[in-house]
């Protein structure tokens, strides 16, 4: 699943775990047509096909259950729209004291405009406590359910984020996204103006989160073949030929 994905930044151990696996794997289910065109610049054609996304129907089936159920904003006391929701986890980040204290400082600077919620990884409050980058504004809590994390998400104001994952879906609910990282796997996102790569620099953190009221989104284009993937990948399995 996921096959094709390509960051080009090979000191993530995600980027190297993905081409050795694609070059191993029989079956290669592609999200998007440009992942179908990485691994062909790599030689690999036999077993790929382009499914679509899976996560987009997780997404799909999931927010349903959000909203019935989720009390997140309620326990937070947030409102829908009011707030930045940011998360930081990649060890290009955390695991460099310099990029971790610029990235907080943009947090810092923000909240001073509205608030900044982290739903923080363990690691990085670790990481966070022994670089000694104090949160100042921002507001820290516990790592959250993923049916809490799509109605934080769907509700923000904008997401800040170096996740793969929490792009797209900040690109499905037509949420503005400030990447943490100088290139992303999921190049159809930027598409429209909804997601800008920024990497840790403070300055270009602050003046992406807060310009978006400025700037009018594009029509939004589906980054991914269609809907129900899981249902093309389902059938495709039943009717191939195992040896």
């Amino acid at each position: 699943m996921e096959a094709g994905l390509r960051s080009f930044n090979k000191r993530m151990p995600e980027e190297i775990n993905r081409v050795l696996t694609d070059h191993i794997a029989d079956l290669l289910f592609c999200p998007t047509g440009t992942s179908v065109d990485n691994l062909a610049r790599e030689g690999i054609t036999k077993g790929v096909h382009l499914v679509g996304d899976v996560m987009r129907d997780s997404v799909r089936f999931n927010l349903r259950l959000a909203e019935k159920g989720s009390r997140i904003l309620q326990e937070l006391q947030l409102a829908p729209g009011s707030y930045a929701l940011a998360t930081v986890h990649r060890a290009e980040n955390t695991d460099d004291p310099e990029r971790l204290q610029s990235i907080f400082r943009a947090f810092d600077l923000i909240a001073g405009k509205f608030p900044v919620v982290v739903p923080l990884h363990p690691r990085t409050r670790r990481l966070l406590e022994t670089s000694n980058v104090p949160p100042a504004r921002a507001r820290i809590v516990e790592p959250v359910s993923y049916l809490d994390m799509l109605l934080l998400e769907k509700n923000a104001r904008v997401v800040l984020t170096d996740s793969g994952g929490v792009q797209k879906e900040a690109y499905w609910f037509d949420v503005p996204c400030v990447t943490l990282r100088q290139e992303t796997e999921w190049i159809e996102t930027l598409q429209g103006g909804r997601n800008c790569l920024v990497g840790a620099d403070t300055a270009e953190i602050v003046k992406a989160a807060l310009r978006w009221e400025q700037v009018p989104f594009e029509e939004r284009k589906e980054p991914v073949r269609g809907e129900w993937a899981a249902g093309r990948v389902v059938e495709f399995l039943l009717n191939v030929n195992v040896r």
